[in-house]
């Protein structure tokens, strides 16, 4: 990796930069996967805190829920959430097989071939969105989209042939990968990089329940992307003398945070050990790499940078006392731990329905084994009766034939279990007690993709740290251990990312207080480059004009909404802010089950009041 300058000498070079002119509008959109804001100094990240420091802080922060990492990556791309892009997880279901996943009905997206042959699912376009790199390519940017496989792609995912939009990730060089057009071959030779991306290495491993995982950062494989980015890319765009819009996604801290060995079956220090510490630091230093080529190449004036994380994260609990699961014996998992899958072992057993694996051919499950990825599809492979789609912190669940009181079953059998924190009910079964409905958590719109049915919340808590959101641990539906880390929940150290911006359309030293979300940004990129998004859905971020050196903050409320209790008086509460008609997140579940809810969420809103559901289970500002 090249040295860079220092960190806050660079931040102070960016937003000392000149006017730019009516026709020098430059982009970069550095996503550091599952950075939390909490965890960055001047010691950890010292690129990013000057940033921060000296340009936008927004201190009031959210993730989409469920808290992936596709999941927002298609906020940012589209400034829409989730109900209107359909994708709702990482792992979501599609009705129908899928060749480039195994013949998986409930594909994993993180995959190249697997968003294009869901792309032809869905009539050419799974989002269902016009995204910011395509609307930027037509208007005549330079575009490129490089780093981790999977959120890279879908920025401009129905642009598969390599020759507009650059996108290098883990799959370029592969057969897999989307092609590199012969200018970037050109540049990448002439940079002596490889024309494949190199293997994470020993970052890759992720240990088992007796042998630690990794103990490195993802160096190797970030170190190729950001040489190709600043040896390649960047020079070719500063020498076609265009605009140009650049998403650089840094898979670290993420990976290691998912894979990292300092914790092997503890829950401290969980993912605050030095190995994530080595990793925040590998994504400051990309941070770094890029912003010393944009001063290099003279392109600091004129191009605004914005820095997010896709999502936060917590460390992985897998204890139950509730689960059927639970007290199975299953070959590399604890006694008494939860096995990845447990969610569907837990629905079929309940229902008395033979269990099947999508990922392996609908295989049925056997008793003392789970699934692949913890998928499941229960009942008749060829007519389910349940699906689920396992993500980590969170699960869907699929009911595709309607049933009203198999949705009633299933709620109950979930509402049971201890692992469980809040429950959100597709809003075709009209309201169950206890439920919320997915049009609160805005993930009823336009979407193509099915809507899932029943989206699972997990308990979470704090491990007892000065900021909770930098010590939350999480019940996780993963083939990861407890002690490792994972996301997905809708526990507020899962919400809450970080965010900044810098460069000439940005104030300096300025703190936001204001709500602002992913979805957000994906607007405020397109209103700062005057791209014309067309919108299908009506599920928007906005632009987060305060943030601009002539910007106003907007006025803000907090609200919270509670389902009716259940037969265990059990209700699923859901705290949000509003600014205007735009909706934020900050945390949901059942109270005392979820970090940043607690038993007083009565006075934890401004307006000191619960707002209940309107009559159809529509809240008042969804589209209905």
């Amino acid at each position: 990796m090249h040295r860079a300058l220092p960190a806050l000498a660079l931040a102070l070079g960016l937003l000392a930069g000149g006017a730019r002119g009516a026709d020098a509008r430059n982009l970069v959109l550095f996503v550091a996967d599952g950075l939390r804001p909490g965890i960055v100094n001047a010691d950890t990240a010292p690129t990013m805190a000057a940033l921060l420091e000296n340009g936008v802080r927004f201190t009031n922060t959210h993730s989409l829920f469920p808290t992936f990492t596709t999941a927002n990556a298609s906020g940012l791309a589209t400034g829409h959430l989730l109900g209107d892009t359909g994708d709702f997880s990482n792992t979501i279901h599609v009705g129908t097989a899928v060749t480039a996943a195994g013949g998986s009905v409930t594909p994993f997206l993180e995959s190249d071939p697997v968003l294009g042959e869901v792309d032809t699912l869905f009539g050419g376009d799974y989002l269902n969105q016009e995204t910011i790199l395509a609307a930027a390519r037509a208007k005549g940017f330079s575009t490129a989209s490089i780093g981790k496989v999977g959120p890279v792609l879908i920025f401009d995912h129905t642009e598969r042939s390599g020759q507009q939009t650059i996108v290098i990730d883990d799959q370029t060089g592969t057969a897999n990968g989307i092609p590199l057009s012969q200018e970037v071959k050109d540049r990448l030779n002439a940079a002596g990089l490889p024309l494949a991306t190199p293997s994470r290495g020993a970052n890759g491993t992720s240990g088992t329940s007796t042998t630690p995982g990794t103990t490195v950062a993802n160096t190797m494989q970030q170190g190729y992307f950001a040489n190709a980015a600043t040896e390649a890319v960047l020079p070719l765009f500063a020498e076609r003398q265009k605009p140009f819009v650049m998403v650089y996604w840094s898979r670290d801290p993420d990976g290691t945070q998912h894979n990292q060995g300092d914790s092997l079956l503890t829950l401290v220090p969980g993912i605050n050990g030095p190995t994530t510490i080595a990793a925040v630091r590998n994504a400051d230093d990309n941070l770094a790499q890029l912003l010393a080529a944009l001063q290099r190449l003279g392109l600091d004036g004129d191009t605004d940078v914005i820095l997010t994380s896709d999502h936060g994260f917590s460390t992985i609990s897998k204890q139950s006392t509730t689960s059927f699961a639970a007290t199975q014996s299953y070959g590399g998992v604890p006694a008494g731990l939860l096995p990845r899958g447990f969610v569907g072992i837990d629905i079929a057993h309940a229902l008395g329905l033979p269990l099947h694996d999508p990922d392996a051919n609908n295989a049925v499950v056997a008793p003392g084994s789970f699934s692949t990825n913890g998928n499941a599809v229960i009942g008749d492979p060829a007519n389910p009766a349940v699906v689920v789609a396992a993500n980590g912190g969170s699960d869907l669940v699929y009911l595709p034939g309607g049933d009203r009181a198999l949705a009633e079953k299933v709620v109950d059998i979930l509402a049971s279990q201890d692992y469980t924190s809040g429950l959100f009910l597709n809003n075709r079964f009209g309201r169950i007690a206890g439920t919320l409905p997915i049009s609160a958590i805005g993930l009823r719109g336009t979407a193509a993709t099915p809507q899932p049915d029943i989206a699972l919340n997990f308990r979470s808590v704090s491990l007892g740290c000065d900021d909770p959101t930098t010590c939350g641990a999480e019940v996780a539906d993963s083939a990861l251990q407890q002690g490792q880390g994972m996301h997905g929940s809708f526990s507020r150290a899962d919400t809450r990312n970080i965010m900044g911006a810098m460069g000439p359309d940005f104030r300096r030293g300025f703190v936001d207080p204001a709500p602002a979300s992913n979805a957000d940004i994906g607007r405020t990129v397109a209103h700062l480059l005057g791209l014309e998004v067309a919108d299908t859905g009506r599920l928007l971020g906005r632009v987060l004009l305060e943030a601009t050196p002539d910007g106003g903050v907007p006025e803000y409320r907090q609200h919270v909404i509670a389902s009716d209790p259940d037969s265990r008086g059990l209700r699923t509460v859901l705290r949000y802010q509003t600014v205007g008609r735009t909706h934020y997140f900050d945390v949901a579940g059942y109270p005392n089950r979820t970090l940043g809810l607690s038993e007083d969420y009565r006075r934890e809103a401004v307006e000191g009041r619960v707002h209940a559901a309107a009559a159809d289970g529509v809240p008042p500002w969804q589209p209905r």
